[in-house]
């Protein structure tokens, strides 16, 4: 029997008076690779932050792994990217390569020493973002883009169970970019981590994730994206054409 690593239940939130999540309710079977998409304002981010105990929900129930976030001792097998990197202090004093050396914290404890299959872990994370000629230059004083690459190798490094992904690569060049999504299929398909990858690029998820989650204050759909190039209700909601240009399950030629 499958097992959900994630679980959201009638999830709700509301900040004052206003409704920004109402009634989410879906679960991630171990394994899946959810694209998680919705117009700006929809509530993408916060969901994410309710899923990780970053925001307390109205109402609704969240599990990971079986168990209340609030609760979990398992955190190294969640990776999480955030939407917006603040920009880090040009003196802070650690270099690319301790910066994603972090993401391995969590397994062990900080009187552990440092084994080779770590390095050998960094250094790969490293090569796979590009960024392994400046590995030993200070975090603060790269750019925006090249800050975002390292933390991204940082959520990865530890090949996480679970790895939440929101907006990763909005600072990334195309060759890079493209380098990094092939990456989390091979995750994905290899080592069965499941995937949540929050964009707002609609048009592409379909290329990489499993299953489509579309929000907007409310689930409109989640499921297959064979299941969602089928529905009905997902034409009359986006239009046939569009429909058909997001599933990128099938060639769809205009009638008429």
């Amino acid at each position: 029997m499958p097992v959900d690593c994630l679980s959201v239940k009638k999830v709700s939130f509301r900040y004052n008076s206003v409704e920004v999540l109402s009634d989410i309710s879906f679960s991630a079977v171990c394994g899946d690779y959810i694209g998680l998409v919705g117009p700006n304002g929809s509530g993408k981010t916060t969901l994410i932050k309710t899923i990780l105990n970053l925001a307390k929900p109205s109402g609704g129930e969240v599990t990971l792994f079986g168990k209340n976030p609030a609760i979990l001792n398992e955190w190294h097998r969640v990776g999480y990217l955030p939407q917006r990197i603040a920009s880090l202090n040009p003196f802070f004093p650690a270099t690319v390569d301790e910066i994603v050396a972090l993401g391995l914290i969590s397994r062990r404890k900080l009187s552990t020493p440092i084994f080779r299959s770590d390095k050998e872990a960094v250094e790969r994370a490293l090569k796979l973002m590009d960024i392994d000629d400046i590995k030993g230059n200070l975090i603060g004083a790269l750019s925006g883009g090249q800050q975002q690459r390292v933390l991204l190798a940082r959520a990865i490094v530890n090949e996480p169970d679970l790895l939440i992904l929101d907006e990763p690569t909005t600072a990334l060049d195309p060759e890079t970019r493209d380098n990094f999504f092939h990456f989390l299929q091979e995750l994905n398909w290899e080592k069965k981590m499941t995937i949540i990858l929050v964009t707002h690029d609609i048009g592409s998820v379909g290329k990489y994730a499993s299953k489509l989650l579309y929000l907007d204050k409310r689930i409109i759909f989640f499921g297959s994206f064979n299941e969602f190039c089928l529905s009905e209700d997902m034409s009359s909601y986006f239009g046939e054409f569009s429909q058909h240009l997001i599933c990128h399950r099938h060639d769809y030629k205009r009638i008429g």
